[in-house]
C-alpha cells in the first residue's frame, strides 16, 4: 500500500486540479465575456443553425487581444476580442470567422473541449506519478523526462484533435452552402493574424498541425466530396 501511495497522491492531484481548472476557467468566462451581436455573422451562424438542425448558435466575446477561438467545457463558443476587431478591421472575413465558430463547434460536438480539461489534469496527475518513479531510478533528470513525455503525448492529442474539429467544421460549412474555401483562405493568413508584438507566434499556435498539412487535408476532403483529384501544394 505504502508504494502506491505516490500514484494515489497523484490521482487524487488531477481529480483536484480539474474540478479547479473547470471552475476557474467557467469563472473567468463569466466576468470577461458578453454575446456576439453581429448582423453579418448572424446570417452566416443561422445558415450553419439550419444546417443542424438547431434553432440558433450562440457565440460569446472573450475580452482578451490574443487572437483565438475556444471551446468551453460547458459546451460554450467563444471569440477572443482580438479575432473580432480583425475581422471589423477588414483583415478578416465574415465567413472566415464562421469557420472558426464551426471549428470550435467541432471540439464542442465531438467532446474535445471536456476531455481536453480532464487530459490537462490527468497530464499533472501522470507527471507527478511518473516523476516519482523515474527520480528512484535518474535521480535528478527523472522529473524533467516525466514532464517531457507528458508534454509529448498532450501535443499528439492537441494535433489530432485539430484536425477532427477541422473535418467537422467543412462538413458543416459545406452543408451550410459556405464551403471550405474561408477555412483555407484563413489558414493561410493565421500565422501573421496570430503573430505577437515581438514577432512569434503564441504558444497554443506551435501545438497545432503544421498549416500546410491542414489545407491539404481540407483540400483532400473537399476532392472527395466532388468527386475531384486533390490540388497539389
Amino acid at each position: 500500500m505504502i508504494k502506491l501511495m505516490p500514484i494515489l497522491l497523484a490521482v487524487l492531484y488531477g481529480l483536484v486540479m480539474y474540478r479547479f481548472s473547470a471552475w476557474r476557467t467557467a469563472k473567468a468566462l463569466d466576468e470577461q465575456s458578453t454575446e456576439l451581436a453581429d448582423p453579418k455573422l448572424k446570417r452566416l451562424m443561422d445558415r450553419m443553425a439550419a444546417a443542424l438542425e438547431l434553432p440558433r448558435i450562440r457565440v460569446h466575446i472573450y475580452e482578451i487581444d490574443p487572437v483565438n477561438g475556444l471551446a468551453a467545457p460547458d459546451g460554450r463558443i467563444f471569440i477572443t476580442r482580438g479575432f473580432y476587431n480583425k475581422f471589423r478591421a477588414g483583415e478578416v472575413t465574415d465567413e472566415e470567422m464562421a469557420s472558426v465558430i464551426a471549428h470550435e463547434m467541432g471540439h464542442v460536438a465531438l467532446g474535445h473541449s471536456r476531455r481536453r480539461m480532464i487530459d490537462f489534469s490527468g497530464q499533472n496527475a501522470l507527471r507527478t506519478a511518473l516523476g516519482m518513479v523515474l527520480s528512484r531510478f535518474i535521480p535528478g533528470i527523472g522529473v524533467w523526462i516525466a514532464g517531457m513525455l507528458t508534454s509529448l503525448l498532450a501535443a499528439r492529442l492537441s494535433r489530432s484533435d485539430e484536425y477532427e474539429a477541422d473535418a467537422y467544421a467543412a462538413a458543416l460549412l459545406t452543408k451550410a452552402g459556405i464551403g471550405v474555401a474561408p477555412q483555407i483562405s484563413l489558414f493561410e493568413k493565421l500565422e501573421g493574424l496570430t503573430r505577437t508584438n515581438g514577432g512569434t507566434m503564441p504558444v497554443w499556435l506551435m501545438s497545432h498541425p503544421k498549416t500546410a498539412d491542414r489545407i491539404a487535408a481540407l483540400r483532400a476532403l473537399e476532392a472527395k466530396w466532388i468527386g475531384a483529384p486533390p490540388a497539389r501544394t
